[in-house]
This record gives C-alpha cells, sequence and structure tokens, in this order.
C-alpha cells in the first residue's frame, strides 16, 4: 500500500521558471528545485520550455537518452510515455526535454494544453523551464501556471526585466484572462548573490530588489563554482556535493512546498556564516 504524501495536491501543480533576462540561472533553477521537490517524495516532472536550444537535459545528464521530445508530443509523432525520460537518480523525477531543430512555432497554446492536463493527472508537479525573455515559448510557459518562480540577479537590467515579466504573469495567462479568484501566484529566487560586491556598491541589495518587485521572496542562492561544477558533470547542484548553493536551494524548495523556513544568506567562501537573517517570509 503507497503511503500518501502530506498535503498532496489533488491533481499536479505547474509552475513556471521564468525570468526575463538570460543567464540568470533560470535552468539551474529549474533543475535544482525539481530535483529538490523529488527528494522530499513528490512525483516530479521538469519540461523544457527552450525550443531551439535545449539545455535542460544536459544540466539534468541525460541528453545522450532523449529520443522523442516535446515537440513529437505535441505533433502527435510520439506518445508522452514514449519522450519522458526517468531519471536515474531519484525515482520521482522525470525530464521532457525540447527539440534542438525545431523553432517556437512548433509550440502550439493547445498542444501545451493538452500535455500539461496529462501530466497533472499522473505527476504531483509540473516544472515548467521557460526561455528568457516575454517571447512565444516564455508566454506559452507561463500560460497555464498556477505559481510562478521568477529568477534574478541583483542587477538593475535583470531586476527590471524581471518586473516586465511579473506584469505578464498578471495579465497574460490563463488564470488573468479568465478572471480566475486566484490568479498566478509569483515568487522571487535571486541567484548570484554576492555581498561584497552589493558591499561594493556593484549590486543591489535584497531590499532594494524585493521593495522594486514587491513579491514574496523564496530564497537567495549565493555566487557559487559549486552550480558551475554540476552544470559540467550533469547533476542538478541541489545533489551534488554539499554547498552553500545547494543548500540555499533545498530551504527554497522547503517554501515552496509550505514549510516555515528561516530566510538566510549563505557565504560560500565560510560555509554556514549567517550574514543576515531577513524577517521577510516567502
Amino acid at each position: 500500500m503507497t503511503t500518501q504524501l502530506k498535503d498532496k495536491p489533488p491533481l499536479g501543480k505547474i509552475i513556471v521558471i521564468t525570468s526575463g533576462k538570460g543567464g540568470v540561472g533560470k535552468t539551474t533553477s529549474a533543475a535544482a528545485i525539481s530535483a529538490g521537490l523529488a527528494k522530499l517524495g513528490h512525483k516530479t516532472v521538469v519540461i523544457d520550455f527552450d525550443v531551439g536550444l535545449r539545455n535542460l537535459d544536459m544540466i539534468m545528464g541525460c541528453e545522450r537518452r532523449v529520443v522523442f521530445d516535446f515537440i513529437n508530443v505535441i505533433q502527435g509523432d510520439a506518445r508522452l510515455k514514449q519522450a519522458l525520460i526517468k531519471d536515474k537518480r531519484l525515482e520521482t523525477l522525470f525530464v521532457l526535454p525540447t527539440s534542438q531543430t525545431r523553432d517556437k512555432d512548433a509550440l502550439t497554446k493547445e498542444g501545451v494544453e493538452a500535455v500539461l492536463n496529462e501530466l497533472k493527472e499522473e505527476f504531483d508537479y509540473i516544472i515548467c523551464d521557460s526561455p528568457a525573455g516575454i517571447e512565444r515559448g516564455a508566454q506559452l510557459a507561463m500560460y497555464f501556471a498556477d505559481e510562478a518562480v521568477v529568477v534574478t540577479n541583483p542587477e538593475v537590467s535583470s531586476v527590471r526585466d524581471s518586473d516586465r515579466v511579473l506584469g505578464l504573469l498578471a495579465s497574460k495567462t490563463h488564470r488573468a484572462e479568465k478572471g480566475a479568484s486566484e490568479p498566478v501566484r509569483p515568487r522571487v529566487l535571486i541567484t548570484r548573490h554576492d555581498q561584497g560586491r552589493i558591499d561594493k556598491g556593484e549590486m543591489m541589495t535584497v531590499e532594494d530588489v524585493l521593495e522594486i518587485l514587491a513579491v514574496p521572496l523564496l530564497g537567495i542562492v549565493p555566487e557559487s563554482q559549486a552550480v558551475l561544477r554540476a552544470s559540467n558533470v550533469g547533476v542538478p547542484v541541489i545533489l551534488d556535493e554539499p554547498s552553500a548553493a545547494g543548500k540555499a536551494y533545498e530551504d527554497a524548495v522547503a517554501r515552496l512546498t509550505g514549510e516555515d523556513v528561516e530566510m538566510k544568506i549563505e557565504s560560500e567562501k565560510r560555509p554556514g556564516f549567517i550574514q543576515r537573517i531577513f524577517g521577510r517570509s516567502a
């Protein structure tokens, strides 16, 4: 007999990992969050919406196992179960890669909705790894979302672009268009946090980022060589060797599932050192 998880959603919850600017760690975050949810026992699938680039399967370490992809499923060339790749490290984690040879026009709203509806019947969490920007692929990745994690660096251009994405989440999603009583719930994940650069005035403070974006804070991930190392070996950083970045993602995942976890900034140079404690909760 299978033990039911506490507070398991009746249907899978769709969470989009998005950003306005490229290079902020969005795919790294999608991989870490999906792996973190699976570690907690939740059946989780992460979908690559970045048609034409397809980086998620590399970070997840399953690029050699891709036979069919998201676009094949949408166009009826393969069944969903043929395209899903089961992670070798976690029993409850699956990857749905995308095509490297098509363009984003291959994504259709009807096709995406059909795939997501099928996944919601089987999975607890569906993580949508959005391409950067606000074009078609990004808008389709967020359109059917229940919640959103907006990934940003503490830099003016990144925060400005994230603010634009928050506007789209509030107005251009299925929930917004249907006038749903509960809109898409956004939270911000600050990545590449570097207290030394902040002290020099080269980066924005966490307070400044939150004042501009005005959404709850999900987590703060420090600048870390562990992220690059994990990506290079095809392992989500949350599953790699212990690091401040991995711990920050673990805490973010816990908050995502409703746990009340103290907000801390960890230093990669001095593991476990609490530089600042924030009263804000996720």
